[in-house]
């Protein structure tokens, strides 16, 4: 059990703004998993896309911070949105740039650069270089792969 528990904390990071990035195991995946609806799962653990202008979140204009659905670390802040006309929610840099990953996709016929959760390694849309100053980056979420917490509550990283 020592030797399990000192190699989780070997595995363990911890971001600049202070969250742990994990990586989560299978079974916390799973565990978390379950809280998920059907559709939530398709876009988050199959790395689905919701419809353009039908996510939850799309006209969202309230401040606080956007996190991963399925384990709670922060993505991104309602001050870093930006309507792109795109039908999908849009920010221009993330929460902290330790917290999302990047993987090329090559799916559909097409380079895009998709962006996954760092922690969970759920699927959360794709990033594009046309967004607007500082960044000139479009970071193209999927509502269902976010749950947003208004100023005043924190989100609450699962483990």
């Amino acid at each position: 059990m020592e030797m399990t528990q000192a190699h989780d904390a070997m595995e363990r990071r911890v971001s600049a703004t202070g969250y742990d990035l994990g990586p989560l195991s299978a079974a916390e995946t799973d565990r978390l998993a379950e809280k998920l609806t059907p559709e939530e799962r398709r876009i988050l653990l199959d790395h689905g896309t919701e419809r353009p202008f039908c996510g939850a979140l799309l006209d969202s204009k309230e401040r606080g911070v956007y996190a991963c659905r399925l384990c709670g670390l922060p993505l991104f802040r309602s001050g870093d949105k930006f309507n792109s006309g795109t039908g999908w929610p849009s920010f221009f840099q993330p929460f902290d740039p330790a917290h999302v990953r990047e993987i090329e996709d090559r799916s559909y016929g097409m380079v895009r650069t998709e962006t996954r959760c760092v922690r969970c390694d759920s699927h959360l849309g794709h990033v594009f270089p046309d967004g607007p100053p500082p960044t000139g980056l479009r970071y193209c979420m999927n509502s269902a792969a976010l749950e947003f917490y208004p100023d005043g509550t924190e989100p609450k990283p699962d483990a």
